[in-house]
């Protein structure tokens, strides 16, 4: 999952990436139509010129054409004249009213005559208005921009005047600008990347040790913990509401708790009292044949009902960290060999099979004894009520080198992929086809209590289960109390 960290650095250099060309593009445009203005102004001055010169040359000399050396040329603007113009740089022809070219700059005569034809080609005869515009030509010359002015001041021997001048230096500017850009552009990216990051990591390390603190408080044990409240910004807003919202959960949570272990303690002495009159009953020898009957199954319900409020009990005591454990250590065959004797008992009315699989060596372990018996105790009566006439439970003890292995396997009726996920939810109740016919149900509290043992030991509990193939709990025990019982593939991951 990508964090907002990283989300909010991509967006942040994407938003300055599409700025950066928004503003780039922008400023080449704006410095295009500058420049292509600036040249255009340009030309027009030196149009201006040039005519302002024809005309003053007109008056002083009455003539501005020499005569044509031979019959098949063309005559040619006066030497005098013509030299004014040699010092300009841009493109320059002159044309008589005939549409002949009198005069041809230096910087146009570089040009193919091809060129000088299409460029002599936009000038018309005897048209009186000012035109520009641009003409591609054939390299080298490129796009060419021009003006066209007439010319009336320099007697009839002078039409008009063009003016050009390469497209390529009038953009250079830009172009540069473009360039420069360009190469910047990634080193301010890579700069904005590295500082985006760097400001989101910072702003966000409160949220993130906002994060922490609350992960640890949601265990459920430490809803007395509050988080740290620095400023008065949004994210000391949040720790606010949040505290809050603990402060609610852990007031909820305590009155549930002391509800269910207030209710599970006052129950137990009526339960008591109640068994003890029904056992009473049955073995006194008055008691009436024909209540014996219902008297047991009282004494069935009272019993159900004691080991409901005892699970009760221990959940409710384990909620409220009030059930430590006493550590011995302890050999786990010998805890084993307890379960699998009271699975036998167990199996001989259901005609299964319990059998152990343990090592030759003692297994120690710094273990609460009476909770780990407890959790074989749950897991063995659930495999055997839960396997069918002729079925086999298994019971394996086996030694890692971090942790120690307990599994309980069956060859039942099996868990639907659905509800794995359920079987340590207390109170639940799994698919009616995982009930026998004829079973008393259990507490729904079984699995629930087995779970709290192992996490209290440091320790895991896994399931899995095919239906209709059997099931598999795989109980984790750290070596060291309070270690982490690292997962491994279960057994019947290698098939059943």
């Amino acid at each position: 999952m990508t964090s907002i960290r990283r989300q909010l650095t991509i967006w942040y250099v994407l938003a300055l990436a599409t700025t950066l060309m928004a503003f780039g593009t922008i400023l080449y445009l704006d410095r295009r139509q500058g420049a292509n203005r600036e040249i255009d102004e340009r030309l027009d001055l030196e149009a201006q010129l040039s005519a302002r010169w024809l005309g003053e040359s007109f008056r002083v000399l009455e003539s501005l054409t020499a005569p044509a050396p031979g019959p098949d040329s063309a005559a040619t603007l006066e030497t005098g004249v013509g030299a004014y113009f040699e010092g300009i740089r841009d493109f320059l022809i002159i044309t008589d009213p005939q549409g002949r070219v009198l005069f041809v700059s230096e910087e146009a005569r570089a040009l193919s005559y091809t060129v000088l034809q299409r460029l002599q080609a936009l000038i018309e005869v005897g048209d009186t208005t000012v035109r520009q515009g641009t003409i591609a030509l054939p390299p080298p010359s490129g796009a060419v921009r021009y003006l066209i002015r007439p010319v009336r001041s320099a007697g009839p021997e002078i039409d008009a005047i063009l003016v050009g001048a390469s497209a390529e230096s009038i953009l250079f500017g830009p172009r540069a600008l473009l360039r420069s850009m360009l190469l910047t552009a990634p080193v301010i990216l890579l700069i904005s990347l590295s500082m985006g990051s760097w400001l989101a990591g910072k702003r966000f390390r409160p949220l993130i040790r906002m994060m922490d603190e609350v992960e640890a408080i949601s265990d459920g044990r430490s809803l007395h913990r509050r988080l740290a409240v620095t400023g008065s910004d949004e994210m000391a807003r949040l720790a606010i509401t949040v505290n809050r919202m603990i402060a609610r959960l852990e007031n909820s949570f305590s009155a549930l708790h002391r509800f269910t272990a207030d209710a599970s303690h006052e129950l137990k002495t009526p339960l008591m009292v109640l068994r003890a009159g029904v056992e009473r009953a049955l073995t006194h020898p008055e008691t009436p044949a024909e209540a014996l009957q219902s008297l047991d199954e009282t004494l069935e319900g009272i019993n159900w009902m004691t080991e409901l409020v005892e699970s009760l009990l221990i959940l409710a005591r384990a909620d409220e960290g009030r059930a430590p454990l006493a550590l011995e250590s302890c050999d786990l065959r010998e805890i084993v060999a307890e379960a699998v004797e009271t699975g036998e008992m167990l199996a001989e009315g259901a005609g299964n099979t319990v059998s152990t699989e343990v090592p030759n060596h003692p297994v120690m372990l710094p273990v609460d004894r009476t909770r780990i018996r407890q959790l074989l105790l749950n897991l063995v009566t659930n495999a055997v009520k839960y396997t069918p006439a002729g079925g086999r439970v298994l019971v394996g003890l086996a030694e890692e080198p971090e942790h120690v292995v307990l599994e309980v396997r069956d060859t039942g009726v099996g868990i639907a992929p659905g509800d794995l996920r359920h079987v340590f939810d207390r109170f639940w109740r799994a698919d009616p086809a995982r009930t026998r016919t004829g079973e008393r149900a259990g507490t729904g509290l079984g699995l629930a209590i087995t779970k709290w043992v192992a996490e209290a030991h440091g320790g895991s509990i896994e399931v899995q289960s095919r239906p209709g193939r059997g099931t598999i709990f795989t109980v984790l025990l750290p070596r060291i109390p309070g270690g982490p019982a690292r997962r491994r593939p279960l057994a019947g991951d290698e098939g059943e």
